[in-house]
């Protein structure tokens, strides 16, 4: 267990990373933000900062040194990263939390072996495969690749007008997964917790509206039956406990309906604080990243009680501009990320609307 003094050791100096070492100062730890060169706004709010490669073991052995456990604002994180900081001090979520989600294919079929629904896939490596697919999962059907891909990078939607060789070159001929393509009502999704001893604290589900492959817009509650959202959180619940896993995570839901019921199937896990939680900055008891913060340091989970009905929005590149506006409507809560420069497609900040 952390005591207060203590650093905690982040790899990654994006907005998450910053956001976490925010909720980590008035709780009396320290934060020291491990980062390639380039534009890392979690430094500024940081007690230190080491620039360098993943790949570095000389400063990863150097930063090792001089935290008290080390967690993550990404799921890229090379493995062999996570292998040399974890021979040395603890990493949270464990490394193997790292593997399984990195790969759709393995994530997937984890996922599937714990008897929750997934939509229906396939592995492919090469053309021929993705032909032989396309005959089993039909379409329309999304091809993704196994690695790397996120707000829709590395995914291609296979319609009836599209040739599987386009789509297997839109994605760069990588390993990827066919998927069957879910018609969905609404997507959604569970931010929730779990402690060094145990313990699972769900927040509340909500709902997610993507323009561009971008989260644009989350709110609560959901639009859902009380049958769902149980659901949900018990998904989040078991993935978390098979994982063995220590930190905040988010579980992405598609919402289809069979008849009068709601079917609910899940999309992907994100090990790590996420962008449908960040509502949770004014507008919960507990934020995610406070939680986060206090699961890795093995202290007590907060309560994740929702304060009111909740709007939260991304500002996407120049959209950031609206910020003066923002600031002069009563009640809107605005955090701005401290990029320095807007760029299409660019998370800039976002802001959340609490009606209590």
């Amino acid at each position: 267990m952390l005591k207060p003094g203590d650093t905690v050791g982040i790899l990654g100096g994006g907005q998450l990373a910053r956001m976490m070492a925010l909720a980590a100062a008035p709780l009396g730890l320290k934060c020291h933000i491990f980062a390639p060169e380039g534009d890392n706004p979690a430094f500024d709010v940081s007690a230190a900062h080491t620039i360098a490669g993943y790949e570095d073991k000389a400063a990863l052995t150097a930063f090792a040194a001089s935290v008290a456990v080390v967690t993550y604002e990404f799921e890229n994180v090379p493995a062999s990263t996570a292998d040399v900081l974890s021979a040395l001090v603890p990493v949270l979520p464990a490394p193997r939390a790292l593997a399984i989600t990195q790969d759709r294919l393995t994530e997937k079929s984890f996922i599937r072996d714990l008897g929750l629904a997934v939509p229906d896939f396939i592995a492919v490596s090469s053309l021929d495969e993705l032909e032989a697919a396309l005959q089993r999962i039909g379409r329309p059907s999304v091809l993704k690749t196994r690695r790397l891909g996120y707000d829709g990078k590395g995914q291609a939607m296979i319609r009836q007008d599209m040739s599987a060789q386009s789509a297997w070159e839109a994605i760069g001929q990588a390993p990827a997964i066919l998927e069957a393509f879910v018609p969905f009502e609404r997507e959604v999704s569970v931010v929730a917790a779990r402690s060094s001893s145990g313990e699972v604290t769900a927040y509340d589900i909500c709902e997610n509206r993507h323009a561009h492959h971008i989260l644009a817009q989350t709110t609560l509650p959901a639009a859902v039956t009380s049958t769902t959202e149980a659901a949900a959180k018990d998904a989040a619940r078991q993935i978390a406990e098979a994982l063995g896993y220590i930190g905040v995570f988010a579980v992405e839901f598609f919402v289809a309906s069979s008849g009068a019921n709601e079917v609910l199937l899940v999309n992907e896990i994100a090990p790590r604080v996420h962008n449908s939680g960040h509502w949770t900055l004014g507008g919960a008891e507990t934020s995610q990243f406070e939680q986060h913060i206090r699961a890795v340091a093995g202290w007590p989970l907060g309560r994740p009680k929702r304060l009111g009905r909740i709007e939260m929005e991304n500002l996407i590149g120049d959209e950031v501009n609206r910020w003066p506006d923002l600031l002069a409507e009563p009640g809107v809560l605005l955090e701005l990320y401290g990029k320095r420069e807007a760029r299409p497609g660019r998370k800039m900040g976002h802001f959340t609307r609490v009606y209590r």
